[in-house]
């Protein structure tokens, strides 16, 4: 699963409008999609204390869940 660098999750749905911090971890090809939808883990992939789903348009965040 993808890590977004943010240290919570309300300080990523606030950055909505902007680019999306992250670090690619899978072992299977990149995740990130500048125009989709996909679940990220943080504040780091090795401290996972919140989970999200982002939806990107043109690759800007355009939600969080």
């Amino acid at each position: 699963m993808m890590s977004a660098n943010y240290p919570t999750k309300k300080a990523l749905k606030e950055a909505t409008g902007q680019h999306l911090r992250y670090t690619e971890t899978s072992m299977f090809g990149p995740e990130y999609n500048p125009n989709g939808t996909f679940c990220v883990v943080g504040p780091s992939p090795y401290d996972r204390k919140w989970f999200a789903q982002v939806t990107m348009a043109d690759g800007l965040i355009k939600r969080v869940k």
